[in-house]
């Protein structure tokens, strides 16, 4: 056997946590959201966090990074993801900001003691769609309403427009052709009954090599009308719904601001923030 049939790919040595963090998360963009959300509705800064299905914890850390009055919570139901946050992200820190960081091994639908009081809960990365019934959503809705501070609110992302209901493969090159990677969003199936769907994440890397369903998800899409009837339902008094600006080429700049009315698109993302 030679050298190079011995020498492992890049696919089979690559970390996927990693890869999902250079692609997917952007964690000082979602903290400056979040504190500009809270400020425009409750006039103050926000300092304590729970990030619901946290996975890696990276907003945690980034949110303790960026205030020492700041804490974070972190909820996941699944202990190596936890243990990686920890081992990769909590352990960069500070010792004073490992201090402000909690994460614990708990269903988001049973938060339990020490993870109520907070200012603000987030919920990134669509990853509350994996509620796929009305009475689970707002089950999830009423334990959040029930751990905010009297102040508190509630952050979600989530997108649509008519490609975001097809069975479809979607490539972005992250990091430069030669030392970067290829991420794959790959909606592999679509249910128009009951929203129901499957997706896959996949990597290509740099010498052609591919991590094949590194992440794999069965939520339903829920629509942005849907969620703001089941966040009154659950009893939060208002909810505001933040929309992406346009640059130049009609991409999204980045920039989310509040919204009543939209044009429809092939896709967006948007927030949306509820009040207690």
């Amino acid at each position: 056997m030679s050298e190079n049939s011995r020498r492992k790919t890049l696919a089979a040595t690559a970390d996927r946590h990693v890869l999902y963090q250079k692609a997917v998360q952007e964690p000082s963009a979602e903290v400056d959201f979040i504190t500009k959300a809270f400020r425009d509705s409750r006039k103050r800064r926000p300092t304590r966090l729970r990030e619901d299905f946290c996975g890696t914890a990276a907003v945690c850390c980034e949110w303790v990074r960026s205030g020492r009055d700041r804490t974070a919570i972190g909820l996941d139901l699944s202990r190596p993801t936890l243990d990686w946050g920890l081992a990769h992200n909590v352990a960069k820190l500070r010792p004073e900001q490992r201090d402000r960081v909690t994460l614990l091994e708990r269903d988001v639908l049973a938060p339990g003691r020490g993870a109520g009081g907070v200012d603000v809960v987030m919920a990134g990365n669509f990853s509350w769609w994996v509620f796929t019934t009305r009475a689970d959503l707002l089950r999830y809705f009423r334990t959040v309403r029930s751990s905010l501070a009297r102040d508190g609110v509630f952050v979600l992302d989530t997108y649509g427009g008519w490609e975001s209901i097809r069975e479809q493969r979607d490539r972005r090159l992250v990091g430069g052709k030669k030392r970067g990677f290829t991420y794959i969003w790959d909606q592999a199936r679509f249910d128009p009954i009951t929203n129901g769907m499957t997706a896959h994440i996949h990597f290509r890397l740099a010498d052609g090599s591919r991590q094949r369903k590194a992440f794999t998800y069965d939520w339903r899409l829920w629509t942005i009308p849907e969620t703001r009837d089941v966040l009154a339902d659950a009893g939060f008094r208002a909810s505001t719904v933040y929309w992406e600006g346009e640059d130049k080429k009609g991409d999204g700049d980045g920039v989310f601001t509040p919204a009543a009315h939209a044009e429809t698109c092939p896709s967006f993302i948007a927030y949306i923030v509820a009040e207690r």
